[in-house]
């Protein structure tokens, strides 16, 4: 009798336990987003715009060449600040990138150390310069390390802030809903621990693997600075990290009226992040409004998407539209892909592998069963050629055969947790004149991975990464629907 009693408590000790699991798991996942997150500016006339490229390609011999510019622009521009620098990105680190590593790559640029000296240096010059980071988490692994960038820029007086990921949804639900039960209350040092480092050598605790797993991020990468007695903005995909500097990647710099509004987008975060303490200046931003035809338009989160399946819906005959990316998983993206191409759009799609993650080898999921999707619907794919960096640019490029071009880029990559309110994102739309040059910058810029050079290998045929299996396709699918993945 008591053993069937004891069976008893214990088969409602379970069920309690999983009912909370449930609920958690459901409630995080819909739960309302922060104030100013998921937004959508109106598109207001530009002064300016520049479209900026880095190039990583193979020559002849099989050498890997870069070109880089997008970080030596973000430099300038902060050298030349006076009064504001925001910054907000991702991957600010050193992690698998040391210069002191065994088999580190003789490509890798120090990129976080020097980003690091050029704002120590311009915040030494002007002491009264106001200097926000806002980054991630994984940047001291959540807890489990120490990051020595950024203590230095907090002892100099920059205004790091960490973004408070709990306020955003899960996007890992069912290991998420788990880890609020059983670890979440459990904190984290960074005393140093048993455990392998999943990015760096230091060893971590139990602790960061189990917060890792939730794979929810602030992937924002954006720069706001006074300039010419205004504002400048900047959006890539590009982060100041190590490992990630090898990478090829774009941005977009641009003055005008949006730079407030993309201010705004950081404003929201600063909010919810550090609740009440800091509040970005107002700088005058000069003559911001004109009459301009060109428009931007600063987007966030899922506000990103359904500007991308509007364009790809209105697309029609003879129109044009390249896409760079390097994740594409979003199925009501890939539709609209494939629904363009139907009515006669032509598109070109320009893909990573996911053949490499700083020194993983990776099983291609999933851009090549995406690919496969898209090849069978008679869509025109060609794979970057990577040699252990990525193909990590984002970007969108629709040139309609009877109206005005629409450039759009920025931090989003193109999976349900990037564009579905779950991770922070920031891109931009362009939209003008076909001849607008950051308009033509773009289009040579794809031109070029999509056709090669001379001596210059940017990209191969869909048959080389080509991947048909069925099974790895719906492997994928579940991926992409229940967020047990990293992209």
């Amino acid at each position: 009798m008591r053993i069937l009693l004891y069976k008893r408590i214990f088969g409602w000790l379970l069920l309690a336990f999983f009912s909370v699991w449930i609920s958690l798991s459901v409630f995080h996942s819909y739960k309302s987003l922060p104030v100013g997150i998921s937004s959508a500016s109106p598109a207001l006339p530009v002064l300016s715009a520049n479209f900026i490229a880095d190039y990583t390609w193979v020559d002849q011999e099989g050498v890997r060449q870069t070109d880089q510019r997008i970080f030596d622009r973000i430099m300038t521009l902060i050298n030349q600040a006076e009064q504001l620098v925001v910054l907000d990105m991702f991957l600010f680190n050193d992690f698998a990138g040391a210069s002191d590593g065994p088999e580190v790559d003789s490509n890798l640029r120090p990129l976080s150390a020097q980003l690091v000296a050029v704002l120590l240096q311009r915040k030494a010059q002007i002491p009264n310069l106001h200097v926000v980071l806002i980054t991630d988490p994984i940047n001291q692994l959540y807890g489990g390390v120490e990051s020595a960038h950024l203590k230095a820029l907090s002892d100099a007086g920059v205004d790091v802030v960490m973004t408070d990921l709990n306020r955003l949804r899960d996007s890992n639900p069912l290991w998420s809903g788990f880890w609020r039960l059983c670890c979440q209350w459990l904190g984290n040092s960074s005393d140093g621990g048993w455990l392998p480092n999943p990015v760096g050598v230091t060893k971590v605790s139990l602790r960061t693997w189990l917060k890792l797993a939730n794979f929810k991020a602030n992937h924002r990468k954006m720069l706001v600075v006074d300039f010419n007695q205004a504002l400048l903005g900047l959006v890539t995909s590009g982060n100041p990290h190590d490992a990630s500097s090898a990478h090829g990647n774009v941005a977009l710099e641009f003055t005008g009226a949006s730079v407030a509004d993309l201010l705004a987008t950081e404003q929201a975060v600063l909010d919810f992040s550090d609740p009440g303490n800091r509040t970005l200046p107002i700088i005058n931003n000069g003559n911001a409004l004109s009459s301009s035809p060109t428009t931007i338009q600063v987007l966030t989160e899922s506000k990103i998407r359904d500007r991308v399946i509007a364009t790809l819906n209105q697309s029609s005959e003879g129109d044009r539209i390249d896409l760079a990316m390097f994740y594409l998983s979003h199925r009501d993206i890939v539709k609209a892909l494939i629904q363009a191409h139907k009515r006669g759009a032509t598109l070109r799609i320009l893909l990573d592998p996911n053949e490499d993650a700083f020194g993983r080898k990776k099983n291609g999921i999933p851009n090549r069963q995406v690919a496969s999707e898209l090849n069978q619907a008679g869509i025109a794919v060609r794979w970057c050629d990577t040699h252990g960096e990525q193909c990590h640019s984002k970007l969108m490029l629709t040139r309609p055969i009877n109206d005005s071009a629409e450039l759009l880029l920025g931090s989003a990559n193109f999976t349900r947790r990037n564009l579905d309110d779950l991770n922070l994102e920031t891109n931009v739309v362009l939209v003008g004149d076909p001849s607008l040059s950051a308009v033509v910058d773009a289009a040579a810029f794809f031109d070029l991975y999509w056709r090669n050079a001379p001596n210059q290998y940017f990209s191969r045929p869909y048959e080389y990464y080509a991947d048909e299996s069925r099974l790895r396709y719906w492997r994928y699918r579940l991926m992409e629907a229940t967020g047990l993945s990293t992209f």
